[in-house]
C-alpha cells in the first residue's frame, strides 16, 4: 500500500518559516520524481516545486523562487519543502505527489492527504 504522509504545516506569521515533510512508503522512492502542490480556497491546485528522482534537478513556480527550497533524501524516503519569508498568499493546503515516469510517459502517480499552511498576522 502506497502512502505519502505530509507533516509540518501550521499557523505562521508573515515573514516566518515552515518546513514541510513528506514520508513515502510502499514505493521505490528513488524511482519517483517528487513534487509539492498547493491549493488555496476557491482556487485550482498548482505545482509549487518539483525534484527529479535523482535529486539533481529542481523547479519552482515563479512566486516562490528564492523563498522555497525542495530537497529529498532517498535513503530516508522523504522529501521536504523549506518555506521561508512566507506571505499571506502562501496560505493553502499543501500536497505531496510522487510520479513514476519513463521518458514522457507517466506510469504511476500518488498523492498525500495534504497539510494546511496558514500565514496570518
Amino acid at each position: 500500500q502506497v502512502q505519502l504522509v505530509e507533516s509540518g504545516g501550521g499557523l505562521v506569521q508573515p515573514g516566518g518559516s515552515l518546513r514541510l515533510s513528506c514520508a513515502a512508503s510502499g514505493i521505490t522512492f528513488s524511482n519517483y520524481d517528487m513534487s509539492w502542490y498547493r491549493q488555496a480556497s476557491g482556487l485550482e491546485r498548482e505545482l509549487v516545486a518539483s525534484i527529479r528522482s535523482s535529486g539533481g534537478i529542481t523547479n519552482y513556480v515563479d512566486s516562490v523562487k528564492g523563498r522555497f527550497t525542495i530537497s529529498r533524501d532517498n535513503a530516508k524516503n522523504t522529501v521536504w519543502l523549506q518555506m521561508n519569508s512566507l506571505k499571506v498568499d502562501d496560505t493553502a493546503a499543501y500536497y505531496c505527489r510522487a510520479d513514476y515516469r519513463r521518458g514522457s510517459v507517466n506510469l504511476a502517480n500518488y498523492w498525500g492527504q495534504g497539510t494546511q499552511v496558514t500565514v496570518s498576522a
